[in-house]
Protein backbone atom coordinates (compact mmCIF):
# COMPACT_ATOMS: atom_id res chain seq x y z
CA UNK A 1 0.00 0.00 0.00
CA UNK A 2 1.56 3.06 -1.07
CA UNK A 3 1.67 6.72 1.01
CA UNK A 4 -0.70 7.85 -1.93
CA UNK A 5 -3.26 5.36 -1.55
CA UNK A 6 -3.28 5.47 2.45
CA UNK A 7 -3.78 9.50 1.29
CA UNK A 8 -7.09 8.65 -0.49
CA UNK A 9 -8.09 5.97 1.81
CA UNK A 10 -8.15 9.10 4.48
CA UNK A 11 -9.84 11.47 2.48
CA UNK A 12 -12.41 9.04 1.55
CA UNK A 13 -12.74 8.26 5.24
CA UNK A 14 -12.74 11.73 6.18
CA UNK A 15 -15.49 12.40 3.70
CA UNK A 16 -17.83 9.61 4.78
CA UNK A 17 -17.48 10.22 8.47
CA UNK A 18 -18.85 14.06 7.45
CA UNK A 19 -21.33 12.93 5.21
CA UNK A 20 -22.50 10.74 7.93
CA UNK A 21 -22.33 13.39 10.61
CA UNK A 22 -24.35 16.10 8.27
CA UNK A 23 -26.67 13.38 7.35
CA UNK A 24 -27.30 12.50 10.82
CA UNK A 25 -27.66 16.09 12.10
CA UNK A 26 -29.84 17.77 9.36
CA UNK A 27 -32.01 14.17 10.23
CA UNK A 28 -32.59 15.15 13.53
CA UNK A 29 -33.70 18.56 12.55
CA UNK A 30 -36.18 17.85 10.31
CA UNK A 31 -37.82 14.70 12.25
CA UNK A 32 -38.05 17.17 15.18
CA UNK A 33 -39.10 20.13 13.10
CA UNK A 34 -41.93 18.05 11.17
CA UNK A 35 -43.36 15.99 14.14
CA UNK A 36 -43.56 19.29 16.08
CA UNK A 37 -45.87 20.39 13.36
CA UNK A 38 -43.91 23.30 12.63
CA UNK A 39 -46.57 25.77 13.62
CA UNK A 40 -49.03 23.93 10.77
CA UNK A 41 -51.78 22.52 13.21
CA UNK A 42 -51.88 23.69 16.83
CA UNK A 43 -51.99 27.30 15.80
CA UNK A 44 -53.83 27.07 12.41
CA UNK A 45 -56.72 25.06 13.90
CA UNK A 46 -57.05 26.86 16.58
CA UNK A 47 -57.85 29.88 14.54
CA UNK A 48 -59.76 28.23 11.69
CA UNK A 49 -61.95 26.66 14.66
CA UNK A 50 -62.54 30.32 16.41
CA UNK A 51 -63.64 31.62 12.59
CA UNK A 52 -65.87 28.69 12.31
CA UNK A 53 -67.54 29.88 15.54
CA UNK A 54 -70.18 32.80 15.26
CA UNK A 55 -72.45 34.56 17.40
CA UNK A 56 -75.86 35.11 15.76
CA UNK A 57 -77.54 37.31 18.04
CA UNK A 58 -79.11 34.48 19.59
CA UNK A 59 -77.02 31.46 19.85
CA UNK A 60 -73.53 30.27 18.83
CA UNK A 61 -73.07 28.24 15.26
CA UNK A 62 -70.26 26.42 14.71
CA UNK A 63 -69.45 25.38 11.01
CA UNK A 64 -65.88 23.81 11.63
CA UNK A 65 -66.88 19.84 12.53
CA UNK A 66 -63.91 18.37 10.57
CA UNK A 67 -61.72 20.65 12.40
CA UNK A 68 -62.77 18.79 15.80
CA UNK A 69 -61.56 15.29 14.24
CA UNK A 70 -59.57 12.30 15.81
CA UNK A 71 -61.94 13.21 19.80
CA UNK A 72 -61.05 16.82 19.70
CA UNK A 73 -63.22 18.91 21.47
CA UNK A 74 -63.81 22.76 21.85
CA UNK A 75 -65.34 25.30 24.40
CA UNK A 76 -65.71 29.09 24.92
CA UNK A 77 -65.43 30.96 28.26
CA UNK A 78 -66.54 34.73 29.13
CA UNK A 79 -64.22 37.15 30.60
CA UNK A 80 -65.91 35.62 34.20
CA UNK A 81 -64.29 32.13 33.68
CA UNK A 82 -67.93 30.85 32.66
CA UNK A 83 -68.64 28.20 29.68
CA UNK A 84 -70.73 29.94 26.90
CA UNK A 85 -70.10 27.18 24.70
CA UNK A 86 -68.59 23.52 23.79
CA UNK A 87 -68.45 20.51 21.39
CA UNK A 88 -68.01 17.58 22.59
CA UNK A 89 -66.90 18.60 26.13
CA UNK A 90 -65.76 15.44 28.27
CA UNK A 91 -67.46 15.11 31.18
CA UNK A 92 -64.46 15.69 33.40
CA UNK A 93 -63.96 19.60 32.17
CA UNK A 94 -64.84 21.95 34.51
CA UNK A 95 -67.75 24.35 33.66
CA UNK A 96 -66.14 27.31 36.00
CA UNK A 97 -62.59 28.65 36.07
CA UNK A 98 -60.83 30.73 37.85
CA UNK A 99 -58.16 33.15 36.81
CA UNK A 100 -55.22 30.84 38.40
CA UNK A 101 -56.68 27.53 36.51
CA UNK A 102 -56.96 29.55 32.74
CA UNK A 103 -53.43 30.67 33.44
CA UNK A 104 -52.01 26.87 34.47
CA UNK A 105 -54.04 25.44 31.46
CA UNK A 106 -52.69 27.56 29.27
CA UNK A 107 -49.48 26.66 29.95
CA UNK A 108 -49.77 23.29 31.17
CA UNK A 109 -52.12 21.21 31.16
CA UNK A 110 -56.48 20.99 31.87
CA UNK A 111 -57.13 17.97 33.54
CA UNK A 112 -54.69 16.23 31.78
CA UNK A 113 -55.80 17.40 27.92
CA UNK A 114 -53.57 18.99 26.16
CA UNK A 115 -55.13 22.46 25.08
CA UNK A 116 -54.44 25.54 23.25
CA UNK A 117 -56.21 28.70 23.34
CA UNK A 118 -57.28 31.61 21.40
CA UNK A 119 -58.28 35.13 22.37
CA UNK A 120 -61.64 36.22 20.91
CA UNK A 121 -63.34 39.68 21.54
CA UNK A 122 -66.38 37.34 23.00
CA UNK A 123 -64.10 35.31 25.39
CA UNK A 124 -61.37 32.76 25.42
CA UNK A 125 -61.58 29.97 23.38
CA UNK A 126 -60.27 26.24 24.48
CA UNK A 127 -59.72 23.69 21.91
CA UNK A 128 -58.60 20.42 23.69
CA UNK A 129 -57.33 17.07 21.77
CA UNK A 130 -57.50 13.41 23.94
CA UNK A 131 -55.19 12.46 26.69
CA UNK A 132 -51.97 11.29 26.17
CA UNK A 133 -52.22 12.17 22.14
CA UNK A 134 -49.92 15.45 22.49
CA UNK A 135 -46.73 16.50 24.65
CA UNK A 136 -47.03 20.04 25.65
CA UNK A 137 -44.31 21.53 26.94
CA UNK A 138 -43.63 25.37 27.68
CA UNK A 139 -39.98 26.16 27.23
CA UNK A 140 -38.26 29.98 27.79
CA UNK A 141 -34.52 30.70 26.98
CA UNK A 142 -32.37 33.43 27.98
CA UNK A 143 -31.57 35.63 24.60
CA UNK A 144 -27.74 34.99 24.89
CA UNK A 145 -28.57 31.25 25.60
CA UNK A 146 -29.96 31.46 22.33
CA UNK A 147 -27.47 33.10 20.19
CA UNK A 148 -24.92 30.59 21.62
CA UNK A 149 -27.27 27.47 20.32
CA UNK A 150 -25.33 27.56 17.09
CA UNK A 151 -21.97 27.82 18.18
CA UNK A 152 -23.41 24.61 20.86
CA UNK A 153 -24.72 22.66 17.90
CA UNK A 154 -21.67 23.18 15.66
CA UNK A 155 -19.22 22.21 18.68
CA UNK A 156 -21.23 19.26 19.63
CA UNK A 157 -21.19 18.48 15.65
CA UNK A 158 -17.33 18.94 15.24
CA UNK A 159 -17.08 16.73 18.50
CA UNK A 160 -18.93 13.62 17.02
CA UNK A 161 -16.98 14.66 13.69
CA UNK A 162 -13.68 14.17 15.57
CA UNK A 163 -15.04 10.79 17.32
CA UNK A 164 -15.52 9.40 14.15
CA UNK A 165 -12.20 10.59 12.20
CA UNK A 166 -10.03 9.24 15.03
CA UNK A 167 -11.59 6.17 15.11
CA UNK A 168 -11.66 5.65 11.31
CA UNK A 169 -7.81 6.65 11.63
CA UNK A 170 -7.07 4.47 14.19
CA UNK A 171 -8.62 1.72 12.12
CA UNK A 172 -7.09 2.64 8.51
CA UNK A 173 -3.71 3.19 10.51
CA UNK A 174 -3.91 -0.62 12.26
CA UNK A 175 -4.60 -1.99 8.29
CA UNK A 176 -2.22 -0.03 6.82
CA UNK A 177 0.42 -1.37 9.57
CA UNK A 178 -0.49 -4.56 9.26
CA UNK A 179 -0.79 -4.90 5.18
CA UNK A 180 3.19 -3.55 5.58
CA UNK A 181 4.61 -5.88 8.02
CA UNK A 182 2.41 -8.47 5.61
CA UNK A 183 4.62 -6.76 2.75
CA UNK A 184 7.85 -6.76 4.59
CA UNK A 185 7.68 -10.63 5.65
CA UNK A 186 7.23 -11.56 1.64
CA UNK A 187 9.98 -9.37 0.90
CA UNK A 188 11.78 -10.76 3.14
CA UNK A 189 10.97 -14.67 2.40
CA UNK A 190 12.02 -14.31 -1.17
CA UNK A 191 15.18 -12.20 -0.65
CA UNK A 192 16.20 -14.45 1.95
CA UNK A 193 15.51 -17.84 -0.47
CA UNK A 194 16.82 -16.38 -3.12
CA UNK A 195 20.26 -15.39 -1.09
CA UNK A 196 20.15 -18.90 0.02
CA UNK A 197 20.15 -20.82 -2.88
CA UNK A 198 22.76 -18.27 -4.14
CA UNK A 199 25.34 -18.74 -2.00
CA UNK A 200 26.02 -22.39 -2.33
CA UNK A 201 26.72 -22.52 -6.20
CA UNK A 202 28.68 -19.48 -5.82
CA UNK A 203 31.27 -20.68 -3.21
CA UNK A 204 31.72 -23.82 -5.44
CA UNK A 205 32.13 -21.30 -8.54
CA UNK A 206 34.43 -19.14 -5.96
CA UNK A 207 36.62 -21.99 -4.64
CA UNK A 208 36.89 -23.77 -7.76
CA UNK A 209 38.04 -20.44 -9.19
CA UNK A 210 40.64 -20.30 -6.46
CA UNK A 211 41.80 -23.40 -7.05
CA UNK A 212 42.37 -22.66 -10.64
CA UNK A 213 44.22 -19.82 -10.27
CA UNK A 214 46.76 -21.33 -8.24
CA UNK A 215 47.41 -24.11 -10.12
CA UNK A 216 50.85 -24.12 -11.49
CA UNK A 217 49.72 -26.59 -14.30
CA UNK A 218 47.58 -23.93 -16.03
CA UNK A 219 48.34 -21.32 -18.75
CA UNK A 220 49.05 -17.59 -17.26
CA UNK A 221 46.32 -16.30 -19.30
CA UNK A 222 44.11 -18.91 -17.83
CA UNK A 223 45.04 -18.11 -14.10
CA UNK A 224 44.11 -14.53 -14.89
CA UNK A 225 40.98 -15.60 -16.32
CA UNK A 226 40.12 -17.46 -12.79
CA UNK A 227 40.81 -14.96 -10.76
CA UNK A 228 38.97 -12.62 -12.46
CA UNK A 229 36.00 -15.32 -11.86
CA UNK A 230 37.09 -14.87 -8.56
CA UNK A 231 36.99 -11.25 -7.81
CA UNK A 232 33.41 -10.70 -9.92
CA UNK A 233 32.16 -13.82 -7.54
CA UNK A 234 33.51 -11.88 -4.36
CA UNK A 235 31.00 -9.00 -6.24
CA UNK A 236 28.02 -10.71 -6.51
CA UNK A 237 28.43 -12.28 -2.71
CA UNK A 238 28.83 -8.55 -1.25
CA UNK A 239 25.85 -7.52 -3.59
CA UNK A 240 23.75 -10.70 -2.21
CA UNK A 241 25.47 -9.35 1.41
CA UNK A 242 23.78 -5.68 0.68
CA UNK A 243 20.91 -6.86 -0.53
CA UNK A 244 20.14 -8.82 2.85
CA UNK A 245 21.30 -5.53 4.87
CA UNK A 246 18.85 -3.11 2.63
CA UNK A 247 15.96 -5.26 3.21
CA UNK A 248 16.74 -5.10 6.88
CA UNK A 249 17.46 -1.65 7.22
CA UNK A 250 14.16 -0.84 5.40
CA UNK A 251 11.84 -3.03 7.66
CA UNK A 252 13.92 -1.83 10.43
CA UNK A 253 15.26 -5.65 11.20
CA UNK A 254 18.53 -4.91 11.85
CA UNK A 255 19.59 -4.37 15.17
CA UNK A 256 22.08 -2.05 16.02
CA UNK A 257 25.62 -2.79 18.14
CA UNK A 258 26.64 0.51 18.97
CA UNK A 259 30.18 0.62 20.60
CA UNK A 260 32.86 3.36 21.33
CA UNK A 261 34.89 4.09 18.23
CA UNK A 262 38.21 5.23 18.02
CA UNK A 263 37.98 6.79 14.20
CA UNK A 264 41.44 6.69 13.44
CA UNK A 265 42.16 2.74 14.47
CA UNK A 266 38.68 1.90 12.77
CA UNK A 267 39.98 3.43 9.36
CA UNK A 268 43.12 2.09 9.60
CA UNK A 269 41.73 -1.64 9.76
CA UNK A 270 39.04 -1.41 7.50
CA UNK A 271 41.97 0.06 4.51
CA UNK A 272 44.18 -2.81 5.35
CA UNK A 273 41.19 -5.24 5.40
CA UNK A 274 40.23 -3.82 2.26
CA UNK A 275 43.66 -3.92 0.18
CA UNK A 276 44.35 -7.74 1.94
CA UNK A 277 41.19 -8.92 0.56
CA UNK A 278 42.59 -8.01 -2.95
CA UNK A 279 40.09 -4.99 -3.97
CA UNK A 280 42.69 -2.33 -4.56
CA UNK A 281 44.76 -3.73 -6.42
CA UNK A 282 46.48 -1.56 -9.28
CA UNK A 283 45.36 1.44 -7.46
CA UNK A 284 46.88 4.44 -5.70
CA UNK A 285 45.64 3.91 -1.96
CA UNK A 286 45.54 6.78 0.64
CA UNK A 287 45.00 7.70 4.33
CA UNK A 288 44.15 11.02 4.92
CA UNK A 289 43.78 11.70 8.68
CA UNK A 290 44.16 14.89 10.98
CA UNK A 291 47.25 15.62 13.31
CA UNK A 292 44.77 16.17 16.57
CA UNK A 293 42.75 13.05 17.77
CA UNK A 294 39.72 12.37 16.69
CA UNK A 295 36.26 11.93 18.88
CA UNK A 296 35.05 8.75 19.71
CA UNK A 297 31.40 7.95 18.54
CA UNK A 298 29.06 5.67 19.16
CA UNK A 299 28.26 3.58 16.10
CA UNK A 300 28.20 -0.03 14.39
CA UNK A 301 31.55 -1.15 13.24
CA UNK A 302 30.06 -3.78 11.25
CA UNK A 303 27.69 -1.44 9.37
CA UNK A 304 30.05 1.45 8.92
CA UNK A 305 32.84 -0.98 7.15
CA UNK A 306 30.30 -2.43 5.01
CA UNK A 307 29.09 1.25 4.26
CA UNK A 308 33.01 2.16 3.80
CA UNK A 309 33.72 -0.65 1.76
CA UNK A 310 31.11 0.10 -0.41
CA UNK A 311 32.24 3.58 -1.12
CA UNK A 312 36.21 2.37 -1.70
CA UNK A 313 34.65 -0.59 -4.12
CA UNK A 314 32.72 2.05 -6.12
CA UNK A 315 35.77 4.40 -6.51
CA UNK A 316 38.00 1.28 -7.52
CA UNK A 317 35.33 0.29 -10.25
CA UNK A 318 34.89 3.50 -12.13
CA UNK A 319 38.44 4.57 -11.48
CA UNK A 320 39.24 5.25 -15.28
CA UNK A 321 40.87 8.33 -14.93
CA UNK A 322 43.29 7.15 -12.37
CA UNK A 323 43.14 8.87 -9.46
CA UNK A 324 43.86 8.11 -5.90
CA UNK A 325 41.81 6.87 -3.76
CA UNK A 326 41.83 8.84 -0.28
CA UNK A 327 40.50 7.23 2.67
CA UNK A 328 40.22 10.01 5.48
CA UNK A 329 38.51 11.52 8.54
CA UNK A 330 37.81 14.92 10.08
CA UNK A 331 35.78 16.57 12.89
CA UNK A 332 33.29 19.49 11.74
CA UNK A 333 31.52 21.17 14.63
CA UNK A 334 29.35 18.43 16.62
CA UNK A 335 30.35 15.90 14.02
CA UNK A 336 32.72 13.40 12.49
CA UNK A 337 33.21 12.96 8.96
CA UNK A 338 33.83 9.84 7.43
CA UNK A 339 34.87 10.70 3.48
CA UNK A 340 36.18 8.78 0.56
CA UNK A 341 37.40 10.00 -2.87
CA UNK A 342 38.47 9.01 -5.76
CA UNK A 343 36.82 7.04 -9.05
CA UNK A 344 34.09 8.79 -11.10
CA UNK A 345 36.26 12.36 -11.98
CA UNK A 346 33.53 15.12 -12.87
CA UNK A 347 32.74 17.73 -10.85
CA UNK A 348 29.18 18.30 -9.14
CA UNK A 349 28.47 20.14 -6.15
CA UNK A 350 27.85 19.35 -3.34
CA UNK A 351 24.99 17.97 -2.39
CA UNK A 352 22.82 15.35 0.01
CA UNK A 353 21.85 13.54 -3.48
CA UNK A 354 23.74 11.68 -5.90
CA UNK A 355 24.62 13.35 -9.00
CA UNK A 356 26.00 11.97 -12.71
CA UNK A 357 27.09 8.40 -12.52
CA UNK A 358 26.32 7.84 -8.58
CA UNK A 359 22.57 6.85 -8.91
CA UNK A 360 20.89 5.13 -5.96
CA UNK A 361 18.72 2.98 -7.89
CA UNK A 362 18.86 -0.52 -8.75
CA UNK A 363 19.58 -0.16 -12.64
CA UNK A 364 22.79 2.19 -11.86
CA UNK A 365 26.22 1.79 -12.22
CA UNK A 366 26.50 1.74 -8.22
CA UNK A 367 23.32 -0.41 -7.85
CA UNK A 368 22.07 -1.24 -4.07
CA UNK A 369 25.52 0.33 -2.84
CA UNK A 370 24.54 4.17 -1.98
CA UNK A 371 21.45 3.59 -1.28
CA UNK A 372 22.86 1.07 1.69
CA UNK A 373 25.35 3.57 2.59
CA UNK A 374 22.65 6.43 3.27
CA UNK A 375 20.49 3.71 5.22
CA UNK A 376 23.33 3.07 7.56
CA UNK A 377 24.36 6.66 7.72
CA UNK A 378 20.62 7.15 8.42
CA UNK A 379 20.46 4.37 11.06
CA UNK A 380 22.81 6.22 12.95
CA UNK A 381 21.41 9.84 12.73
CA UNK A 382 23.82 10.77 10.46
CA UNK A 383 23.79 12.23 6.87
CA UNK A 384 25.61 11.19 3.51
CA UNK A 385 27.05 14.45 1.45
CA UNK A 386 28.20 13.70 -2.69
CA UNK A 387 30.70 16.96 -3.61
CA UNK A 388 33.96 17.21 -5.33
CA UNK A 389 37.53 16.03 -4.05
CA UNK A 390 40.78 17.81 -4.53
CA UNK A 391 41.47 16.51 -7.11
CA UNK A 392 38.61 16.64 -9.19
CA UNK A 393 37.12 13.61 -8.26
CA UNK A 394 34.00 12.91 -6.89
CA UNK A 395 33.96 12.73 -2.75
CA UNK A 396 31.39 10.72 -0.94
CA UNK A 397 31.47 12.09 3.03
CA UNK A 398 29.36 10.34 5.70
CA UNK A 399 28.16 12.77 8.32
CA UNK A 400 28.11 11.07 12.21
CA UNK A 401 26.91 13.46 15.19
CA UNK A 402 29.27 13.39 18.26
CA UNK A 403 27.16 12.03 21.26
Amino acid sequence: MSLRSFFKGAILVTASAALIAFITLAGILAFTFYHSDGGRSWDVSVRKTSDALAWDGTDYTFTGEALLADGSWAMLLDESGRVIWSLRKPSDVPEQYTLTDVASFTRWYLNDYPVQCWVREDGLLVVGAPKGSMWKHDMAMNSSTLTQMPLWFGGIFLLALGCVLLLSYTVVRRWFRQAQQVRDAARSDWINGVSHDIRTPLSMVMGYAAQMEEASDLPPARRRQAGIIRTQSQVIRDLVNDLNLTMRLDCAMQALRKEPLQIEAFLRQTAADFLNGGMGEGCNFEINLPAEPLPVIEADPFLLRRALNNLLSNCVRHNTSGYPICLGARAEEKAVVLFVEGGVGEVAPVTTEPTGQLEADGGAAHGTGLKLVRQIAAAHDGTVQFGNGTSQSLCVSILLPIR
